[in-house]
């Protein structure tokens, strides 16, 4: 299959499963690149009528996806944030309303952007040495792409707060408990086991999955959509604070940061 418009996500075909792996060496990063192609690649899939569900996983043994490049945001322009938030808000909406069963196969560290990749997907398997987190607040920036709205309706607020305010990272095993991930595999198990449950997926009625979904969806959607706006809006508001360039700038300088609360 070539319908990816970006090396970055390399697609094959599986029966009727679409099975998309982010491939950006270093950590599966996501960038201006990457982005757009994932919005695109969700159409053309929702297009095709032979495919019923999607897998989404990461290249290699250690990463699922580390989110965005931070130094991206290191100058501190809003005009940079305001374009990567639509990006970023563009693709992973895009993959949420994927007509089909999406499945994330957690193979490694899900942060930032990573973990909200997985978010936006209806199911997710991790293997046992995953690592989950939403560290944004620790480098003076917010989950725009979804993060606060979708992980406090699948965790609830008190570890969706654990984890955004006080920068708590999840293992696997946390991770299955508290109901962030539907299933722990083991070590380089998690995209057979995702691509199982697609088949299980495929033998329903694609139109009736296409309806169920639609009307699990129908009452979160109503308040997640306004939750998504806000979280763009708020992300850019951020690069005109002290603290944004000072969290960003700490982290690629690989120090503490001095918070300016301002």
């Amino acid at each position: 299959m070539t319908m990816s418009t970006a090396q970055k996500l390399q697609v094959e075909r599986r029966g009727h499963t679409a099975l998309i792996t982010i491939d950006n060496p270093g950590a599966n990063t996501w960038d201006t690149e990457s982005l757009p192609a994932l919005k695109d690649l969700v159409q053309k899939l929702n297009g095709d009528k032979d495919v019923y569900a999607l897998v989404i996983t990461g290249a290699g043994e250690k990463f699922f996806s580390a989110g965005a490049d931070l130094k991206l945001f290191a100058d501190g322009d809003p005009e940079t944030a305001r374009r990567m938030a639509q990006y970023f808000g563009e693709a992973f909406e895009a993959l949420a309303d994927f007509r089909g069963v999406s499945i994330a196969a957690i193979n490694g560290f899900a942060m930032g952007g990573g973990l909200e990749a997985a978010l936006a997907c209806d199911l997710r398997v991790a293997e046992e040495q995953a690592q989950l987190a939403l560290p944004e607040a620790g480098v003076g920036l917010l989950p725009c792409a979804g993060g606060t709205q979708r992980l406090s309706w699948l965790v609830g607020e008190g570890w969706a707060k654990r984890m955004i305010l006080c920068g708590e990272r999840v293992d696997a095993a946390t991770a299955r408990r508290i109901g962030l991930v539907e299933e722990v595999v083991g070590a380089g198990e998690s995209v057979a086991r995702a691509l199982a449950l697609a088949e299980q997926a495929a033998r329903q009625s694609p139109t009736s999955v296409a309806f169920c979904k639609r009307l699990i969806h129908t009452g979160r959607d109503t308040v997640v959509g306004r939750g998504l706006e806000s979280e763009r809006e708020l992300f850019v508001e951020l690069f005109s604070t002290r603290d944004q360039r000072e969290g960003v700038n700490a982290f690629l300088e690989k120090r503490q940061p001095q918070w300016h609360n301002a």
